[in-house]
C-alpha cells in the first residue's frame, strides 16, 4: 500500500536478521540450553531472566514482560522510529528500502534545534539580561549554587512579549517551528509571543538529553506558580520525569528513586548529594513513570506533603502503584510535616537526617491496611467483615505472586480469619458478584467438569505455576479478562491460549484450518483474537513466530500473544500438531457448551416459546459428540 512499508519487505527483513547477533551486538549474551539468556536491558536484575529464540527470532524477559523481535527490539532499545529501525536492518542485511513505498516520516529535527536554541537564550539571559538580578537573587535565597545551575541547565526568560521570538528570529529559527515546540503562542495568523515570561526556567529533557520541553516558576506569588510546556510531538507528560535524566548521568547503578512534585525540589536535593529525585510535570505519577523507574532501580519513595493534599494524593498513587507491585520491588510512602517540602526540609536537616526519613518511610503494604483500618473498627465483627470488603479488591490488583500472598495473609490476620478460610469465603462470594459471565460460566467456576459430555478435565491446560507471576494476569493487561471471567477459572482463555501457544510455536498449521463453525458466532476477546489469528496465518502462508508478533506490536493484543509465545521457552516442539489438534476440539466443545448456554439465558429473559434455536444448537452438539 503506498505510504506503507510492504509487509512482504519487513517479512524479508525478518528473514535475513539474525536476533541473537542483533541483540548480541548490545546485549552480551549466553547460550542457555536451545535459547540464549542475559540479565534484561530493560529493567534490573541480578539473575538473567532474558530470553532470546534463535528458532523462532524473538525475545522475552520473563521479569519486566519485554518481548518482541528485531524491529521489536530496536524500537525499545535504541528508541528508533519504526521506518529508522526497518530501514538499519534493511541496510544490515544488504536491502535496499522501497523507497517508492516508504510513508512521509516525520522530521523531529527542527523541533529539537529550535529547543535548544530557547535554552541557549534562556541560560544567557540568567547571566546576561538586564532583568537578572530579581532571577539570581530568587535562586540564591532558594540555596542554589552556580554549579547547580548549571548542572540543571536553569535560564531565565525576562519579562517582555517578544523576547525570545526576537533571539529565534536573530537566529534564523521559524516562529510556526516554535509554535509545534511549545515555546509561542499565536495570537493570530502568523502572529505569536512567548509563551514564557519573568520565569525561572527548567529544561525537561528525555532519556537521551535532548530537551523536549520546559518548565517555568515565577519569582513571586503570581498564578500560575509553575507553567509547563503543552505536549507536543515529542513531549507527553504521562511519560517523562523531570531530573531522570541527570539522576542517570550521575550514577550508572541506582538503587532508588524519589518521587517529589515539584523542580526545585529535584534541584535543592540534588545540591545536598540527593540525586535520585524526579518530579512529574503537572501530571499524576502514572503507570508508565513507575514502569520507567522500576526498569532502572527496584525501589520507589513517593515524598508528600503532611496536609489533607498530601494524603489524597497518596491515595492515588497507591492505586496506581498496586499493579505494578511485582516481586522483587518496593514502594514507601514519606510524609513530611505539615508546611513543608523536600527543599525546605533538606536545607533544614541536611542529607543524613533527610534519608533517615526515606529510610522509615512507610512500605506500601503498611500504609494500605493504615488507610483502610482508618475507615473502620477493626475491633468490631462488622469492622472485620467490612475492612474485608474494602481491601480486596485493591489486594486483587496485585499482580500474582509473594506480595499478594502476603498481603491475603495480613488481611486474613486483622479479620481474625485463617486465610484459606478467607480465601474459601471470598471465593463463595464470587458468583453472587455483578458479572457478565454466562450461567455456563458460572457452573465452571464451581466445577470445571460439570458436563460429563464436555468435561475438560480430562484434557488439563491450566497454565504452569511459572507464569503466575505475569503482569499479564492484571485484568487491565488482558482484553479478554472484559468477560469478567477470572484467569485460573476461566475455560475459554485457558483453553484458547493453549491453541495459540501451539500454532505460534509451529504457525504452520494454520495453513490447513479455517476458523470452525463453532467459534464463528462466539464473540469473546480470547476467542476473537484466534480468529484474527488462524486468519492472519492462513493469509499470510509460511509468516513466521516473529512476524505475527511485528504484526500485532504495540497492542493489548501484541502484549498478550508475546506472553503466550515465551511459554514455548519451556516445551519440546514434538508431537505440537496432535496437541494442537486435541487443544481445537476441546475449544470447539466449550463454543458448543456456551453457545447453548447463551441461547437458554436468551429465552429465558425474553420467555420465549420458540425454542428452534435450541434444538439446533443441541442437535449440532449431539452430531459434535458422534463424530469426535
Amino acid at each position: 500500500m503506498a505510504g506503507r512499508i510492504p509487509e512482504s519487505f519487513i517479512d524479508d527483513v525478518l528473514a535475513r536478521t539474525d536476533i541473537v547477533e542483533l541483540i548480541n551486538s548490545r546485549v552480551a549474551l549466553k547460550k542457555s540450553g536451545k535459547n540464549y539468556a542475559a540479565c534484561c536491558p530493560f529493567h534490573q536484575e541480578k539473575t538473567p531472566s532474558f530470553t532470546v529464540s534463535p528458532s523462532k527470532q524473538f525475545y522475552y524477559c520473563f521479569g519486566c514482560g519485554a518481548s518482541g523481535n528485531a524491529v521489536g527490539f530496536l524500537l525499545d532499545y535504541e528508541k528508533q522510529n519504526f521506518v529508522n529501525a526497518v530501514q538499519s536492518l534493511a541496510q544490515s542485511a544488504g536491502l535496499e528500502m522501497p523507497s517508492e513505498d516508504l510513508p512521509a516520516q516525520q522530521n523531529f529535527s527542527p523541533l529539537y534545534e529550535i529547543l535548544e536554541t530557547a535554552q541557549r537564550y534562556y541560560a544567557h539571559a540568567l547571566k546576561h539580561s538586564r532583568h537578572k538580578a530579581k532571577a539570581v537573587n530568587y535562586l540564591k535565597k532558594r540555596g542554589l549554587s552556580g554549579e547547580i545551575a548549571k548542572q540543571f541547565g536553569l535560564g531565565y526568560s525576562p519579562p517582555g512579549w517578544d523576547n525570545l521570538i526576537g533571539a529565534l528570529q536573530s537566529k534564523n529559527k521559524n516562529l510556526a517551528t516554535a509554535l509545534s515546540a511549545g515555546l509561542v503562542i499565536e495570537k493570530s495568523a502568523n502572529h505569536y509571543y512567548d509563551r514564557f515570561r519573568e520565569r525561572i526556567m527548567f529544561p525537561i529533557r528525555d532519556s537521551r538529553g535532548r530537551i523536549i520541553a520546559f518548565g517555568g516558576r515565577v519569582l513571586g506569588d503570581e498564578k500560575p506558580k509553575y507553567l509547563n510546556s503543552p505536549e507536543t510531538p515529542i513531549f507527553r507528560k504521562n511519560e517523562e520525569l523531570y531530573g531522570l535524566y541527570e539522576s542517570k548521568q550521575l550514577s550508572s547503578k541506582l538503587d532508588r528513586f524519589l518521587i517529589v512534585e515539584g523542580y526545585m525540589d529535584v534541584i535543592a536535593l540534588a545540591q545536598n548529594n540527593i540525586h535520585y529525585a524526579v518530579a512529574t510535570l503537572g501530571t499524576a505519577t502514572s503507570k508508565n513513570h513507575l514502569e520507567k523507574l522500576f526498569r532502572l532501580a527496584p525501589e520507589i519513595i513517593f515524598c508528600f506533603d503532611g496536609d489533607d493534599a498530601g494524603l489524597k494524593a497518596a491515595n492515588r498513587a497507591m492505586e496506581i502503584c498496586l499493579p505494578c507491585m511485582k516481586d522483587g520491588r518496593q514502594i514507601k510512602f514519606l510524609f513530611l510535616p505539615e508546611g513543608e517540602d523536600p527543599d525546605s526540609m533538606v536545607r533544614k536537616e541536611g542529607k543524613e537526617l533527610f534519608e533517615h526519613r526515606i529510610e522509615h518511610g512507610q512500605t506500601l503494604p503498611d500504609y494500605f491496611f493504615s488507610y483502610l483500618s482508618e475507615k473502620v473498627n477493626v475491633n468490631t465483627i462488622d469492622g472485620k467483615a467490612r475492612l474485608t470488603t474494602l481491601a480486596t479488591p485493591y489486594i486483587n490488583m496485585l499482580p500474582t505472586g509473594v506480595i499478594h500472598q502476603l498481603m491475603m495473609t495480613q488481611l486474613a490476620e486483622l479479620a481474625g480469619l485463617e486465610l484459606e478460610t478467607l480465601k474459601r469465603l471470598l471465593d463463595q462470594q464470587q458468583p453472587s458478584k455483578p458479572s457478565h459471565r454466562s450461567p455456563q460460566a458460572k457452573r465452571f467456576a464451581a466445577n470445571p467438569g460439570y458436563d460429563e459430555a464436555f468435561s475438560y478435565t480430562d484434557h488439563p491446560s491450566s497454565p504452569s505455576p511459572d507464569f503466575d507471576d505475569y503482569e499479564a494476569h492484571a485484568f487491565t493487561n488482558h482484553p479478554e479478562q472484559a468477560t469478567g471471567l477470572s484467569f485460573k477459572t476461566d475455560p475459554a482463555r485457558t483453553l484458547t491460549e493453549k491453541t495459540i501457544r501451539l500454532l505460534l510455536l509451529s504457525p504452520a498449521q494454520a495453513s490447513d484450518i479455517s476458523t470452525p463453525d463453532e467459534m464463528a458466532n462466539l464473540d469473546l476477546p480470547c476467542i476473537n483474537t484466534l480468529k484474527e489469528l488462524i486468519e492472519f496465518l492462513r493469509a499470510n502462508n509460511g509468516a513466521s513466530t516473529a512476524t505475527v508478533l511485528g504484526h500485532w506490536h504495540g497492542t493489548r493484543q501484541g502484549k498478550w500473544l508475546a506472553e503466550i509465545a515465551a511459554k514455548e521457552f519451556l516445551l519440546p516442539n514434538e508431537h505440537a500438531q496432535q496437541e494442537f489438534q486435541d487443544a481445537l476440539v476441546q475449544l470447539r466443545k466449550f463454543c458448543i457448551n456456551y453457545a447453548i448456554e447463551q441461547q437458554i439465558e436468551v429465552d429465558r429473559i425474553n420467555q420465549s416459546k420458540d425454542s428452534s434455536k435450541l434444538k439446533s444448537l443441541l442437535k449440532q452438539k449431539q452430531a459434535f459428540i458422534n463424530n469426535n
